[in-house]
């Protein structure tokens, strides 16, 4: 049986919701968090890419290893206002735009379990709480943070869309591809002939691309599109942002040669000329089945009363670049749904368990 436990986590959820923090501009959520620690006697400590660090020292005498618990302060811009609401035991954003619910929901549980800590006296082995910056445009907080600055070596980031319960063991390494065609402007109702549009260099391309779900760990899409200067020119210029994932590193890397193809052949076809680049965003993981962060996640969950169930998923997280570096971490659904849409929520009997699974990993990791 699920254990239950008596938070305060709902109305913290919500005032954190209701602050907009797009990437890059994640202040004003930053400085609500810095003062809630503050009012727990915990100090924040901010490095120059915005992300928060926060050390609870482990209790007198107590053995065992320290945690380090992570969530994002950003979201993905809001296309309107941020009203939460809670309707049935669910909360909403009544507004019609996203909820933030990825990742405050995080932050929120986080922030909660470390006051329940203090608050009960429990005892721990040590606990840091960090929360980054910029992880929706590609884990830029992450990459920015200085690991060395952990004192933790295992560590459990809250940040995937799944029923709580559920762990991710393997994600995959994502890459972005730009292309800039170029072609030739002309008027394009009187001599449109000697134009060379670079729109249609790009909308070639992009139909013959692979979209969406290619099988079942590899993943494309183009997300960007900006091109042109104005209705009666033929468009000089148009440029192309895609991305493509894999937890397969081959795969990835021929689906990523598969759409330099498409876009030099499209060029070559429309006389237009293009320029293309790749970048590495960010490297996949498997854990293995005795990793310690793993191990870590099962016992908490099950100590919550709830049953850990792994999974593979298509999307990158902090973890990914904890991995990279070296650390013991995992991934951990908070129960979160239909993230990045209108139409996201979260229900609030599952903002309260990751509170008990926050307390819960914080015994395991002490060796309760």
């Amino acid at each position: 049986m699920t254990r239950t436990w008596a938070t305060d986590v709902l109305p913290l959820f919500l005032e954190l919701a209701a602050i907009p923090s797009p990437s890059g501009r994640e202040e004003a959520v930053a400085e609500r968090v810095r003062a809630y620690l503050r009012d727990l006697g915990v100090e924040a400590e901010e490095d120059e890419a915005g992300n928060l660090l926060a050390r609870l020292p482990a209790t007198d005498g107590d053995r065992g290893d320290p945690v380090f618990l992570c969530a994002h302060l950003d979201t993905v811009p809001p296309s309107g206002a941020i009203e939460p609401v809670v309707e049935d035991g669910v909360v909403r954003n009544g507004a019609g735009t996203i909820l933030g619910a990825d990742d405050k929901a995080a932050v929120a549980a986080i922030l909660e379990g470390a006051r329940l800590l203090l608050a009960e006296g429990r005892p721990h082995a040590g606990v840091e709480l960090l929360f980054t910056t910029r992880e929706e445009t590609g884990l830029e907080g992450a990459f920015a943070f200085d690991v060395e600055r952990l004192r933790a070596r295992v560590g459990v980031v809250y940040d995937y869309s799944g029923a709580v319960g559920e762990i991710v063991v393997a994600a995959p390494s994502g890459r972005t591809v730009e292309a800039l065609f170029t072609g030739r402007p002309a008027h394009a109702g009187i001599n449109p002939e000697d134009g060379r549009s670079a729109v249609l260099a790009a909308a070639r391309a992009i139909a013959d691309l692979r979209l969406g779900r290619i099988d079942a760990e590899t993943t494309a899409n183009v997300g960007l599109i900006e091109g042109g200067s104005a209705l009666n020119v033929v468009p000089a210029t148009c440029r192309v942002a895609a991305e493509a994932r894999s937890r397969d590193e081959r795969k990835l890397a021929d689906l990523v040669q598969e759409m330099l193809d498409s876009f030099a052949f499209a060029a070559a076809i429309s006389e237009c000329e293009v320029e293309t680049s790749v970048e590495d965003k960010y490297r996949g993981y498997r854990l293995a089945p005795d990793d310690p962060a793993l191990l870590l996640a099962r016992a908490a969950l099950e100590r919550a009363g709830l049953e850990p169930r792994e999974v593979e998923v298509g999307g990158g997280a902090d973890v990914n670049v904890f991995v990279q570096r070296g650390l013991s971490c995992v991934n951990v659904a908070n129960g979160m749904a239909k993230v990045h849409t209108a139409e996201e929520e979260i229900a609030v009997a599952d903002l309260e368990a990751m509170v008990g699974v926050t307390l819960e990993l914080v015994d395991a990791a002490r060796g309760a």
